[in-house]
């Protein structure tokens, strides 16, 4: 087996205080360390340098996904808590989208259950008046299939018993802050559905996007809903044996003709983050033509790839031995990105979804 298969060759050491914590005082104040892998040159910027690099006439593709509190605070019908981890935007069972406040709607949802002892099947869950959940099976994995059973609009009652799906290294003593809601998500996040937020997007402003609108960039969506997957462990030895996660995408025609404009222009297109590259390259032809797209992607990227679309990439630095690592290695070099990485934690970099940023040009 080729080094590059092995999941122990995506080791490295990170100390406990290169973990952020906390957001960067402002978004686009968080460094970036910038990797030109012609020139093989490493530079530290500010985020906002940014727009030093990008040209006119080049795209920048963003996810619009929006993250929502997935975690709901409640308890059982015997009075212990209960917590319970939404891993998908409930679909209401009834088409009744305005429903009146007093019409109850259900959803067949799939969550994780964190109590002192687990339900059993046919226990209920009561998060609020007009928020519940009766455990319906009892699934691998810690896994739970609920109907959960709401009266009136879902969003508010989300937003009052819910909490944001913070990842487990971010640590809160007790409740969320009220920074978490503003700041664990983009500020151009619109559709709503994801569990987890597209990190890379997170240092942008609307100031700064501006100022690539003015310098001649295009801006273009995607939406890929970020699933509890991204956060899976890959427990096998070697990576071509795991089995990807599958996360809903939707790839519009305005965007796919952007890109493919784009590119015969001659121009560059960037990607931000590493669910926007499953995206493009997902809606890729063999030809490296963008088509639209709307379905589950299931796309799993490691070293031996052949990207079509992206060849610049915008991205926060990853866990070790998680499928992101072995994405941004299939476009960079395995060597090249675990260097970077060394040379960021030497220099203090902030790691993770609260982190600091690179930008890949290869």
């Amino acid at each position: 087996m080729d080094s590059f298969y092995d999941i122990n060759s995506y080791n490295y050491d990170l100390p406990a205080e290169n973990i952020a914590q906390e957001p960067a005082a402002r978004r686009d104040e968080s460094r970036l360390l910038v990797m030109d892998c012609q020139s093989e040159e490493l530079r530290h910027r500010k985020f906002h340098h940014i727009v030093d690099y990008l040209e006119a006439g080049d795209l920048l593709v963003v996810n619009d996904t929006k993250v929502f509190p997935a975690r709901l605070e409640g308890h059982k019908e015997t009075g212990g808590k209960a917590e319970l981890m939404l891993l998908s935007y409930p679909q209401a069972a009834t088409d009744t989208p305005t429903a009146a406040d007093d019409q109850w709607q259900e959803a067949i949802i799939i969550g994780l259950i964190k109590s002192s002892k687990r339900p059993k099947p046919g226990s209920r869950l009561i998060f609020g008046d007009n928020l519940t959940g009766i455990v319906e099976e009892l699934l691998a994995d810690g896994k739970v299939r609920v109907r959960l059973r709401f009266r009136g609009d879902l969003d508010p009652l989300l937003a009052n018993h819910g909490r944001m799906p913070l990842p487990p290294y971010i640590r809160r003593d007790e409740e969320e802050t009220t920074t978490d809601r503003e700041r664990y998500q983009t500020v151009y996040a619109s559709q709503t559905g994801a569990v987890a937020a597209p990190t890379a997007g997170l240092h942008f402003t609307d100031d700064l996007l501006a100022s690539l609108r003015t310098k001649g960039v295009q801006i273009a969506t995607v939406t890929l809903h970020v699933g509890y997957g991204t956060f899976a462990p890959v427990r096998v030895t070697d990576i071509r044996d795991h089995q990807i996660h599958a996360e809903f995408l939707s790839v519009s025609d305005e965007t796919a003709q952007k890109i493919n404009a784009t590119k015969a222009a001659g121009k560059k297109v960037w990607a931000v983050g590493t669910t926007t590259v499953r995206a493009l390259e997902f809606a890729a032809d063999t030809d490296g033509k963008v088509q639209a797209k709307e379905g589950l992607c299931d796309l799993y990227i490691y070293p031996g790839y052949s990207f079509r679309v992206v060849n610049r990439l915008i991205t926060n630095f990853h866990l070790p031995q998680s499928s992101l690592l072995f994405m941004i290695s299939a476009l960079a070099g395995q060597d090249r990105i675990l260097n970077a990485y060394k040379h960021a934690i030497a220099n203090g970099y902030r790691f993770y979804s609260y982190g600091d940023a690179m930008a890949i040009m290869v």
